[in-house]
Formats: C-alpha cells, sequence, structure tokens
C-alpha cells in the first residue's frame, strides 16, 4: 500500500511540476505580447 501511495505521489508530483511549467511558459508569453503593445503605445504617443 505504501509503494501504491508513493507511486501516486510521484506522479501527483509530475503532473504538478507540467502544469507549473506550463504556466509559466503561458506567463512569459503574456509578458511577451504586453511588451509589444507597450512598445507600440509608446511609438504612437511619440509620433
Amino acid at each position: 500500500m505504501d509503494e501504491k501511495f508513493a507511486s501516486t505521489n510521484i506522479e501527483n508530483q509530475k503532473f504538478t511540476s507540467n502544469a507549473d511549467s506550463t504556466d509559466y511558459e503561458s506567463l512569459i508569453t503574456r509578458l511577451k505580447e504586453i511588451s509589444a503593445n507597450i512598445s507600440l503605445l509608446e511609438k504612437i504617443i511619440l509620433k
């Protein structure tokens, strides 16, 4: 029973790690989009 619990715990950690990685990648993508929008707005304002 302990082995089954340990196996399940390891699988849960892998899933959580994968989800964290996906969240991080999504955040980086969103921040790049925001940065691009800010740059565009700066160019428009400075015209």
